[in-house]
């Protein structure tokens, strides 16, 4: 039997059939745009290639690839290493080694096979070798975040109320060109000290405020599975302290530190959440899903933290790709970092509007999932500051004026009660 319609049925279908394909012309040029776009799947056999022609070089074993120590013990870190792995021109070599005597530099043999060598602008390679840039940099601060000054006992940093950081290490699975503590990474890696630990654990039991506690570094994972697990174990038996964060990038460019046995110490002391920084498509492998699968499956609470940077992801369409790439593995974005004023790495920092522009591409665009708080940190400690575009045009005791996100403005009744 065929379906009959009111006239006032029709008429509320032909309006919900106009508006859906007004909808479908707002993302359409995303669509379109993203099917270009980098990811670590569609990459997935040029990740492969590239791998393998490291193996060969290390004349090593899949075996050695899946293991963490090796690909620590093997990071390349001199330029003849890394142009005897993949050609690079003579005018590449001497980049990276003036820029090398200034800053130093590693990036693990997992992550040098996301880099493709002949793309100029590859945003694996901006952030993972050395750029003339950095050495051109003559405004960038060694600690613009006044770390040092908010450091009130051994590895602690606080800058807010009820919540701190202890710093542990200065070891990473790479060292990011754009690394807001770059000053910390030195010519050596160092754990900080076990007596230095423990004054930070003294600290946070003598402030009974303290309800949340960042594990950070460098690369907090990179710690050994023992001395973690001694780390967690006491910062979770501080009664105040309700919940445990780490903040590593070993899911992006080591997801192999991810063990069993790691996963195993993770499980026991809930609720941890561990917030990495995926900053472009091309970084969400299979191997990062892997990472994360196992991290879920230990109660772990995954966020992201990109950092906004110039040439990798200044995009809007970049950007919401990378954000639907990272809810399909279970991780849920954050926020999105505003590229902090750190010595050698000013090229990296794009406009606060572009900023905001990426902005006004995800609200509306797509879901609030998707959606990270874009952040700037106030200089010198001063906290992190949300920056949104103006969707409050004006408001008084009676009604606000808004602005959607397709540019309408609309009244809306402020219910204030009367005096």
């Amino acid at each position: 039997m065929a379906l009959e319609f009111t006239d006032r049925e029709n008429e509320l279908r032909k309006h919900s059939l106009q508006r859906a394909d007004e909808l479908k012309k707002h993302i359409e040029p995303y669509l379109e745009k993203s099917k270009n776009i980098k990811t670590g799947f569609n990459q997935a056999d040029f990740y492969e290639t590239q791998k393998q022609q490291i193996l060969r070089y290390f004349n090593a074993t899949q075996e050695n690839w899946e293991d963490w120590h090796w690909q620590i013990k093997h990071r390349i870190s001199d330029v003849d290493t890394l142009s005897s792995i993949f050609a690079l021109t003579e005018e590449q070599k001497q980049e990276i080694l003036k820029v090398g005597e200034t800053y130093r530099w590693a990036v693990s043999p997992y992550y040098l096979s996301l880099m493709d060598f002949s793309d100029s602008n590859d945003p694996i390679i901006l952030q993972g070798l050395p750029n003339i840039a950095e050495l051109q940099d003559e405004e960038g601060e060694e600690d613009p975040m006044g770390e040092a000054y908010t450091s009130p006992a051994p590895c602690i940093t606080r800058r807010y109320p009820d919540r701190l950081i202890i710093n542990v290490t200065n070891i990473c699975g790479m060292y990011c060109r754009h690394c807001q503590r770059r000053r910390n990474i030195g010519e050596t890696d160092v754990h900080r000290k076990k007596e230095d630990l423990q004054a930070a654990l003294d600290y946070i039991r003598a402030n009974p405020e303290i309800r949340d506690v960042l594990v950070t570094g460098g690369d907090a994972l990179f710690l050994s599975d023992n001395t973690l697990d001694w780390l967690l174990g006491e910062i979770h038996n501080i009664p105040h302290v309700e919940i445990k964060r780490i903040g590593t990038r070993a899911p992006v460019t080591l997801p192999m530190r991810v063990t069993d046995n790691l996963i195993k110490i993770l499980a026991k002391y809930p609720p941890i959440y561990l917030n990495t920084q995926f900053n472009h498509p091309k970084e969400v492998t299979p191997e990062a899903k892997k990472a994360a699968d196992r991290l879920v499956s230990a109660g772990v609470i995954l966020g992201n933290q990109a950092v906004l940077l110039k040439g990798v992801n200044n995009d809007p369409d970049v950007m919401k790709k990378l954000n639907h790439e990272l809810l399909k593995i279970r991780v849920r974005p954050y926020y999105i970092f505003h590229a902090k004023n750190v010595k050698g790495t000013r090229h990296f920092i794009p406009s606060i509007q572009e900023g905001l522009a990426i902005m006004e591409q995800l609200r509306g665009y797509t879901s609030g999932l998707a959606i990270p708080s874009y952040i700037i940190n106030a200089p010198k400690g001063g906290g992190k500051t949300p920056i949104l575009p103006q969707y409050l045009v004006s408001l008084d005791n009676e009604k606000a004026v808004l602005r959607t996100w397709e540019g309408k403005v609309v009244h809306y009744d402020n219910h204030t009660e009367s005096e």
